[in-house]
């Protein structure tokens, strides 16, 4: 694997296969696994040809992302080609002269038929990248003090589980319960606070591997790198076997102070470091629940095309309830802010529409049609497996605390034992339910999973010590919409049954200004120009009834808009602390920090 051309942001790769087959198929990966979208990475190859002993071969395409060699038997096959790279996300690859990035599965072909032997992938430094260094999960055969040189995989699974980053990057380390850890930066700046950002990852990691494994955690893998690209306005990541990739904006790092604190300032729900250290936690916990504890289905990926699973609710639900809680459990925030957090879930899932028309369980299933294809239509159409998802993990895990046999904690683990850290089914997670729980959850997970029912959070919340409370809800929300008011007000959706679709509103006009008619007989309307939502209500006074005035094509549009009564959300406070925090303290047995 060669840095080929920064500049032109393409990765040169070499393929020596010493045994071909007499039609020796190859094929590149259509998607990645734990993103769930066909997303056609053979578009960014260029420049294949096959050869043996120097001389070109017979080659011919099969379907959009496989080949097909006619090989001479005794002689090794090589192929060539070059794959352009310019995705910043942690899907695909990515290269210039600031960074390289990639995951195997954008770049690496797989020989079919050989996927379960060793692999082997070599990594060559390029003379116009002096410096740069090599950050990745995969075991090192031979390679040098940047990291460059060999490395090898048992399979082909392995090989495209352990992506691979490039550059001149921080790098720190730590042990956490005896398992060395790098963490590895891109993309920031000498004021990072590269310490707490250590020491607040270490403090995660040990909470979970003590919740995974107890007072001695002997976690499945060895070894484990974080790798995080900092950007202007970037955020996201993806699980791997032992390691994870990770983007977040720049200014969301932990930033030096001078002097510096003797203790750090506590989080706050809403502070962009406590949004990272949920990506960490989040992304953490999937080294347990999804890449070894994983679908039923996913007990062999299969790279050419969708893999369907109605168990996304559990694999991204759950790991989504667990993250924030992890934050918690670990000292990081405290009770406030946790139960911010989980106000933010409640009222994401309250203010969607399309969760009284499909179900989490459909959700996971349509993941590869809906989710990762946002339109106008999504939030009256469907539900994100993510957050419904979490809310069907915080409502079993109280109801089960609330029956006082055992907790969802105790039944992960349980899972991790009954599944031996694999293939799972809804069959298992109902089997532990009731052996833990000593009754059926047939009847919850039906309705919570497989319907549209709302979840009896409230409830269950303050039975647990949390406080509801209603709020007003936010304006956009109280009208049925979501907008954006940069450089305008343009609407991004019209909520299913909201007061601006049944004004005729509509996705993508812009909102130019209102109209109220005149205040008595004889006398002049009002017509006001407008650049924000807020200005809006401001103008209105105490008046319902007014005229949207829209654009819509370049064509202006009068839309009479009856103004709604209001609507509530939901916020959460401290009830009983006692209460509260037999839930939301550390997992016991963790070790003194």
């Amino acid at each position: 694997m060669e840095l080929h051309s920064t500049q032109a942001h393409l990765f040169a790769v070499t393929l020596s296969i010493d045994r071909p087959a007499p039609r020796q198929r190859l094929s590149l990966p259509a998607w990645i696994p734990g993103s769930y979208l066909v997303r056609e990475f053979a578009q960014h190859l260029q420049g294949l040809e096959a050869t043996q002993g120097g001389e070109p071969v017979p080659m011919r395409q099969l379907d959009k992302h496989s080949w097909q060699v006619e090989t001479r038997t005794g002689e090794a096959l090589v192929l060539r080609y070059q794959v352009y790279a310019f995705d910043p996300s942690v899907r695909t690859a990515f290269l210039d002269s600031t960074r390289g990035f990639f995951n195997a599965t954008s770049l690496c072909l797989r020989v079919l038929g050989q996927e379960d032997q060793p692999q082997a992938l070599e990594l060559v430094p390029s003379p116009s990248t002096p410096g740069w260094q090599v950050a990745t999960g995969l075991p090192s055969h031979s390679v040098d003090s940047a990291g460059f040189g060999h490395y090898r995989a048992q399979n082909y699974d392995e090989l495209a589980d352990c992506p691979v980053t490039l550059g001149l990057f921080w790098s720190g380390e730590f042990t956490a319960h005896g398992v060395p850890h790098r963490f590895v930066v891109s993309g920031a700046g000498a004021w990072m606070d590269g310490a707490r950002l250590l020491n607040d990852t270490r403090r995660i990691c040990e909470e979970q591997m003590v919740f995974w494994h107890g007072d001695a955690p002997t976690p499945p893998f060895q070894n484990y790198v974080f790798m995080l690209h900092a950007s202007d306005d970037g955020y996201g990541g993806l699980e791997h076997r032992n390691s994870t990739a990770l983007i977040c904006q720049r200014a969301d790092l932990p930033r030096l102070t001078t002097p510096p604190p003797e203790k750090p300032p506590a989080l706050k729900a809403t502070d962009g470091y406590t949004t990272l250290l949920g990506l960490i936690s989040h992304e953490y916990f999937h080294t347990w629940n999804v890449k070894r504890l994983r679908p039923a289905e996913f007990k062999r990926y299969d790279y050419t095309g969708e893999n369907y699973t109605e168990l996304l609710w559990f694999f991204e639900g759950f790991t989504s309830y667990y993250d924030d809680l992890i934050l918690r459990r670990a000292g990081l925030i405290d009770d406030n802010a946790y139960l911010q957090l989980l106000t933010k879930t409640i009222n994401q899932v309250q203010q969607t529409p399309g969760r009284l028309v499909q179900s989490v369980a459909q959700a996971s299933f349509d993941a590869w049609v809906k989710y990762y294809r946002v339109n106008e239509n999504t939030a009256n159409a469907t539900v994100s497996y993510y957050t419904k998802g979490s809310l069907v993990a915080l409502c079993l895990d109280l109801t089960l605390r609330a029956e006082g046999h055992t907790t969802l904690d105790a039944v992960m683990r349980a899972l991790w034992t009954r599944c031996e850290g694999g293939p799972l089914r809804e069959a298992d997670v109902l089997r532990v339910l009731q052996q833990l729980g000593r009754r059926s959850f047939k009847e919850e997970i039906a309705h919570w999973v497989h319907g549209t029912d709302d979840l009896p959070t409230g409830d269950l919340l303050q039975a647990q010590g949390a406080k509801p409370t209603l709020d007003k809800a936010p304006l956009a929300q109280q009208l049925g919409l979501r907008v954006s008011e940069v450089g305008g007000l343009t609407l991004k959706t019209v909520l299913r049954g909201g007061a601006a679709e049944a004004a005729g509103m509509a996705a993508g006009d812009e909102w130019l200004g209102v109209e109220f008619a005149a205040p008595r007989r004889g006398g002049a309307a009002e017509a006001w120009r407008i650049h924000k939502l807020d200005e809006v209500n401001l103008l209105r006074g105490q008046r319902t009834q007014l005229v949207a005035l829209v654009s819509r094509d370049k064509c202006l549009l009068r839309c009479p808009l009856e103004w709604p009564a209001p609507t509530q959300a939901v916020r959460l406070g401290v009830g009983d602390a006692a209460r509260l925090a037999q839930w939301l303290a550390p997992v016991a047995g963790l070790l003194e920090r």
